[in-house]
């Protein structure tokens, strides 16, 4: 664990050191900005002065000499201009913005790529790296907990970057801000510190810092700052304390060697018991099979027996009926007899009576055929001829008639 803070300052260098200083820092500080050396001057103006000296001999003298002095004064002028031309060319490197100032105040920023400052009072302040993350690394030492114990150390890692690059070097610079941001650093540590108690002091590590970067990215937004992240890798305790925690860890670890062992043992017992419980569940389930088997017997036994029973009380049930109907039959055809026999007498009683009347008839017809019968003579009385004729046929009818019995019943009905 590093035990310094980290050193943030601003170095001044050539144009050709910047990207080095920018990247890897001098002498393990952070160098997030650069002041480059001016190279421009004003030197190029000697060589127009020459040129100009020499236009003005090739005038005024003739020959050779004046040709001589004119190519010289072409010459410088060239020179003159190129040496402007270069010292004019102002490279910003990708990742990085620079200040640009003129007769000392800054009024812009350059961004990445070839710019000209043909002006030797318009030049570059400053260049500051804008793109990257620049870590810092904060050991803050005695830092008391809830309990007011002084932790050893806690570090605390942080990354930031520049986003207003005017504003950090206008307001701030490297070298104030690395003051402005330990002081911070530790302020946040230190109230965070006095939240936690000694015994979760390591719960530290690791921990959402989400509200002290909060925190940081407020108090130094002002200047053009922004944190992008922080966390605390690491926390020291007291020795003291720490051989109190390696008691405790000791105890610990032996309470769980006790703990395993305990629980070693119980999941032995339970496997036992566990296997005296799948034993007596066979012999259960045995037992179980066995009355089931003698429950069914006995259900067969029982079932055969209600049929024997049923078929007996059907049997019983069967002869009662069979009796009962024979008697009833036996009734009927008594009772059928009975019914025939009266309506025999019935017929006989009838038949009798035709006898009795056959009979009756046949008498009647025997004493109607020896009784005697009337022979009615109609007569008119007024003709004598007729009754006289029919006196004469009656004297001839009434012997053949009177044959069958022999009495004759003369009976003269007048008309």
């Amino acid at each position: 664990m590093s035990s310094e803070f980290s050193k943030i300052k601003e170095s001044l260098a050539s144009w050709s050191e910047i990207r080095q200083l920018l990247r890897g820092g001098e002498s393990g500080q952070l160098v997030p900005v650069v002041i480059p050396k001016d190279r421009r001057g004003f030197a190029w103006l000697t060589l127009v002065f020459l040129a100009l000296y020499l236009a003005g001999t090739a005038l005024l003298s003739g020959g050779v000499f004046s040709v001589l002095a004119a190519l010289g004064a072409v010459l410088s002028l060239v020179v003159a201009l190129v040496w402007l031309w270069r010292r004019a060319i102002i490279e910003i490197e990708e990742g990085t913005t620079g200040v640009r100032s003129r007769w000392g105040a800054i009024v812009g920023t350059l961004p990445p790529g070839r710019h000209y400052l043909w002006l030797p009072w318009d030049r570059v302040d400053a260049v500051v790296d804008t793109s990257t993350e620049i870590p810092y690394s904060a050991p803050i030492v005695a830092c008391p907990t809830a309990e007011n114990v002084p932790l050893k150390s806690i570090e605390f890692f942080l990354k930031f970057r520049i986003i207003d690059p005017v504003a950090f070097v206008r307001t701030i610079g490297a070298g104030n801000f690395d003051l402005v941001l330990s002081s911070a650093v530790q302020d946040a540590i230190r109230q965070r510190s006095r939240l936690v108690h000694t015994e979760r002091a390591y719960d530290l590590r690791g921990s959402d810092v989400g509200d002290m970067q909060e925190l940081l990215t407020r108090q130094l937004g002002r200047y053009g700052v922004r944190i992008t992240g922080a966390n605390i890798p690491d926390v020291q305790l007291p020795d003291q304390y720490q051989q109190h925690l390696a008691t405790r860890e000791k105890v610990a670890k032996e309470l769980s060697a006790f703990e395993r062992e305990w629980e070693l043992t119980r999941k032995r017992r339970i496997d036992t018991l566990l296997m005296e419980i799948e034993r007596s569940k066979k012999t259960r389930d045995a037992r179980i099979v066995e009355v089931r088997a003698a429950a069914n017997t006995a259900r067969k036994d029982v079932a055969r027996m209600l049929e024997e029973h049923e078929t007996e009380a059907q049997r019983v049930r069967w002869e009662i009926e069979a009796k009962g109907r024979a008697q009833l039959t036996s009734a009927e055809n008594e009772a059928k007899g009975l019914r025939r026999l009266a309506d025999a007498y019935r017929d006989n009683r009838a038949v009798l009576q035709y006898e009795l009347a056959r009979r009756r008839l046949d008498v009647g017809a025997k004493l109607a055929e020896n009784a005697p019968r009337p022979v009615v003579v109609r007569t008119d009385g007024t003709g004598g001829e007729s009754s006289v004729l029919s006196t004469m046929l009656l004297a001839q009818i009434l012997p053949q008639l009177g044959s069958g019995n022999g009495q004759v019943k003369q009976v003269v009905e007048p008309n």
